[in-house]
């Protein structure tokens, strides 16, 4: 997941003071309370499953958690909650693919449409940057120096991942984080079988990943940056995913 990677938004959360935390439980409440509507038994919805565990993972509250569900089956009265995918030219005419839940469309086209003015990008028609990418399951863990720690050798959590069906593996040498990434059908299994070795996982999704990368000059990738962070702050963004080459 070139560009704007899930697994940094990951550390950012971990490190984060009060009001980054808050903006995260935010978006994980919207989430919860929009597939929760395809069952509220976790064992038997797999997309209900991979949000709470990650909820959990970010100690969101028990509360929080609780009313997101109560609003999404309807126990809550709350405005209606929508998915929509917007597709994007960057700077440097990179792709972007912005993922969004939101109860006021307009609201988030708005700010959508004014943060890519701000730096000179512009909305693409649906269709036009997607066919860039190839959806895929993507589990995010953080290799750790600890030594009593099941997350500390890195060989052998990339083995168990590529015997468990993983189809590629990436690792931010910056970050320390790990991604790997599965066949959108692979994604449970493999993320099952890490977590039954005792590794510790940080996240999994269904995302995009750019089928080539795109570099750009060092200004263009500062600019990239700003673009996606200024995104991220958006309680409406779930997800942001690009082709920029790092």
């Amino acid at each position: 997941m070139s560009g704007h990677s899930h697994c940094k938004t990951i550390k950012r959360v971990k490190d984060a003071h009060d009001a980054q935390r808050g903006r995260i439980f935010s978006k994980l409440a919207r989430m919860i309370s929009v597939v929760v509507k395809d069952g509220a038994d976790p064992t038997l919805n797999s997309k209900l499953r991979q949000v709470l565990d990650e909820a959990k993972r970010f100690n969101m509250p028990k509360d929080k958690i609780e009313r997101a569900i109560k609003r999404g089956t309807g126990e809550i009265e709350g405005n209606k909650l929508e998915e929509i995918t917007y597709e994007a030219f960057g700077p440097g005419g990179i792709a972007i693919i912005i993922e969004c839940i939101t109860d006021n469309k307009n609201r988030t086209l708005s700010e959508i449409k004014h943060i890519l003015q701000k730096y000179n990008s512009k909305l693409a028609e649906s269709g036009s940057v997607k066919w860039l990418f190839e959806r895929k399951g993507i589990i995010t863990l953080q290799i750790s120096d600890e030594e009593t720690s099941p997350n500390k050798d890195k060989a052998s959590i990339e083995l168990i991942a590529i015997e468990s069906g993983a189809e590629d593996i990436n690792y931010d040498e910056e970050e320390n984080i790990l991604e790997i990434y599965t066949k959108t059908e692979e994604l449970e299994k493999v993320k099952e079988n890490l977590i039954n070795r005792k590794i510790e996982v940080d996240s999994s999704i269904l995302g995009w990943i750019s089928k080539d990368q795109v570099d750009v000059e060092e200004k263009e990738k500062i600019t990239c940056e700003k673009v996606f962070e200024e995104m991220d702050e958006k309680d409406d963004v779930q997800n942001i995913y690009s082709n920029l080459k790092i």
